[in-house]
């Protein structure tokens, strides 16, 4: 019988995350006024959506043709455009998949936890968040919106979720390019086996357009670490590749190899201004979120 599914939100997290909000690292032309959505909305800015009318509710708001189709009162409600909107983009390819100690979290498990506790943040401050799960292709998207019940399809979408398939993020990159219309946060869950070796790069291409980016790096331990001893067959989740080795023999150089890599991304992130957090699934999630929420509180102020 297959393990059931722990939830995405744990009321332990979210409460460590109860004083703290999610804002953008600095003020851009007097637009990314930071992840807090203005309450206040106007003709002058962009539709949202309806509600029913309630006692004290804007008249000249009514949608008189709204109210010819249902014979009912409604108003329409507008975001602010100075609001800024957060796209998560979650990674959803096969290698996501993996975990090698069955007691953890896989790493679009811890992704989803992740993108899962940052998206209640950010409906909680009003602000507006969408979702893009991305394997070869974009698998599946929620656009961004900045109202109370927004929260379920996200996390509905993140739960549905099942890892399979390449990775291509410029997939993503691309989907974003094409519907972002205005300045957005895009914050990139992934463990970035992409055969795209210059994806940091086309990530980049988002803050040429203005956009913020932050990448959480998922990593299993043992993709870090390289525990094992014994001949192994490692498989690929991606495709049909496969490779039989003595751990012990191999070990050394995998690290090497590892811990070039990793200091590549690093590299190249800081230049292309992406924030970046490397995240191990063996670690509580508050111990990646408390720390970068506190940052951006820091470079906010």
């Amino acid at each position: 019988m297959p393990e059931p599914k722990r939830p995405l939100l744990d009321p332990a997290v979210l409460a460590k995350l109860d004083s703290l909000k999610l804002r953008v690292r600095a003020i851009t032309e007097g637009v990314l006024t930071g992840l807090h959505k203005s309450p206040h909305h106007g003709q002058s800015v962009e539709f949202a959506e309806h509600k029913e009318y309630a006692p004290g509710d804007e008249i000249r708001h009514i949608d008189w043709k709204a109210y010819g189709k249902f014979d009912k009162y409604y108003v329409k409600q507008f975001e602010q455009e100075t609001n800024l909107r957060a796209y998560l983009v979650v990674d959803a390819s096969g290698s996501m998949g993996y975990r090698a100690d069955p007691g953890r979290l896989t790493k679009l498990e811890y992704a989803s936890a992740l993108a899962a506790s940052l998206a209640y943040l950010l409906v909680r401050q009003q602000d507006a968040a969408g979702l893009v799960l991305v394997q070869d292709r974009v698998a599946a998207s929620v656009p961004p919106r900045a109202t109370a019940n927004h929260l379920a399809p996200i996390l509905d979408a993140l739960e549905g979720a099942k890892a399979g398939g390449t990775t291509r993020l410029s997939a993503a990159v691309d989907w974003i390019i094409e519907h972002a219309q205005r300045r957005s946060s895009v914050l990139v869950f992934s463990d970035l086996f992409d055969p795209e070796e210059r994806i940091l790069k086309k990530l980049a291409q988002l803050g040429r357009r203005k956009h913020e980016v932050t990448l959480f790096h998922v990593l299993d331990p043992a993709e870090l670490e390289f525990p094992f001893d014994d001949p192994t067959l490692f498989l690929s989740m991606e495709d049909d590749r496969q490779v039989e080795a003595h751990g012990r023999d191999v070990r050394k150089g995998y690290l090497e190899v590892l811990h070039r890599w990793l200091d590549e991304v690093r590299r190249t992130a800081a230049e292309a201004d992406v924030d970046y957090a490397l995240c191990r699934t063996d670690r509580p999630l508050d111990e990646v979120l408390l720390p970068f929420l506190a940052r951006r509180e820091r470079s906010a102020a």
